[in-house]
């Protein structure tokens, strides 16, 4: 289902998944509208309860088929961070599970280049130009 943010106008959408979840949730607490977040701005636009069945009239059917579709293959979930590796990831410190860093390839050295003593001169300093003061140019208007 595409939706456009009622506050900053991006489009998005929401998923199969997302929409069976959102039907459901309606359901269970006799909600009549859902409050879809812009992954951008994090506003909530109301989704009334009517357009989000005419895009799943029959979402009671296709839920049944979802959960079927999920005991039959089951996701695992992430495991959940140590509070170690959160602290760590709040300071900046890489952690033991990342592993060590690569050392660098060793290369051949090349002798350093003889380095050329500076013959530029410093820029002169240039004169701030003022308004109406360049050389040659006139500053008045023609009359016709």
């Amino acid at each position: 289902m595409n939706i456009r943010c009622a506050f900053c106008q991006t489009p998005y959408t929401l998923s199969r998944v997302a929409m069976l979840d959102a039907l459901q949730e309606m359901d269970s607490q006799k909600l009549t509208h859902y409050d879809a977040h812009c992954p951008r701005c994090r506003r909530a636009t109301q989704l009334p309860r009517q357009r989000m069945e005419m895009f799943m009239p029959k979402w009671r059917d296709e839920l049944k088929q979802f959960e079927a579709e999920m005991k039959k293959n089951p996701q695992q979930e992430a495991p959940l961070p140590t509070p170690e590796a959160v602290a760590d990831a709040r300071q900046g410190t890489p952690t033991a599970e990342a592993g060590p860093k690569p050392e660098p390839k060793a290369t051949k050295e090349k002798p350093a280049a003889k380095a050329k003593p500076a013959t530029k001169k410093a820029p002169a300093a240039q004169k701030p130009a003022t308004a109406g003061a360049s050389k040659g140019k006139k500053t008045t208007k023609k009359s016709k």
